[in-house]
């Protein structure tokens, strides 16, 4: 497929759909990730700098994802939103760091299988 996403350089559309994809992922780590608690006997000067380099490389990559979209093709619309979505899922919710119990009653609430327990 000869289709140009955001270079006419790319080696290949899966390629580029694989790399969209990662990207959003990562977007999402970035956007979640608590990179706003560093160890306070860190210089402050450096912290500050680790904290805008990592939150201008949020931004830039979410950019690069938004422009990537923009092409209108439906292949890059759907890795970019399922990416950004299974990142949420697992730096955004507390859904992947429950308890095995807790997920279990999770599933069972989902799938309509009510268990009361007695706390």
């Amino acid at each position: 497929m000869d289709t140009e996403i955001l270079f006419s350089s790319w080696p290949g559309y899966i390629l580029a759909l694989v790399v969209i994809f990662f990207m959003a992922i990562f977007v999402e780590f970035l956007s979640h990730s608590n990179y706003n608690k560093w160890n306070s006997n860190v210089d402050d000067v450096r912290v500050g700098f680790v904290q805008t380099t990592l939150y201008g490389l949020r931004i830039g990559l979410g950019y690069v994802v938004m422009l990537a979209v923009m092409s209108f093709n439906v292949g890059v619309f759907l890795v970019a939103i399922v990416g950004r979505l299974l990142g949420f899922l697992v730096f955004g919710t507390t859904v992947l760091r429950k308890s095995s119990y807790e997920l279990l009653l999770l599933i069972n609430f989902v799938n309509g299988i009510h268990v009361f327990t007695l706390v």
